[in-house]
């Protein structure tokens, strides 16, 4: 599975941005597919993740109520709606796909498969 994450971009505080997530190469409809991301000078973040049936949906604290993730496996194409933006939201977002036990689920050593990152930059 190659997955290709786009849709970053420069946006002001309080704006809106969708990510993508499409695997060009195989499928990922039985995979859990999450998003992290990373900031300079930082680890790798959880951000959120949804399950290859797409109704059990997690999320961390820092992004729940304002990003929202989704799936249409049909397409192969895994979203991620994100509102309210904050300049800390600032990073590169990476999607994944892999079979976490529901334990592991924000642990990127769990997940097989990494998009190249977009950069999402969200200004003051």
């Amino acid at each position: 599975v190659q997955l290709q994450a786009s849709g970053g971009g420069l946006v002001q505080a309080g704006g809106s941005l969708r990510l993508s997530c499409a695997a060009s190469e195989g499928t990922f409809s039985s995979y859990t597919v999450a998003w992290f991301r990373q900031s300079p000078g930082k680890e790798r973040e959880f951000v959120t993740t949804i399950r290859w049936s797409g109704g059990n949906t997690y999320y961390s604290d820092s992004v729940k109520g304002r990003f929202t993730i989704s799936r249409d496996n049909r397409k192969n194409t895994v979203y991620l709606q994100m509102n309210s933006l904050k300049p800390e939201d600032t990073a590169v977002y990476f999607c994944a796909a892999g079979r976490p036990i529901l334990s592991s689920i924000t642990y990127s050593n769990m997940y097989y498969y990494w998009g190249q990152g977009t950069q999402v930059t969200v200004s003051s």
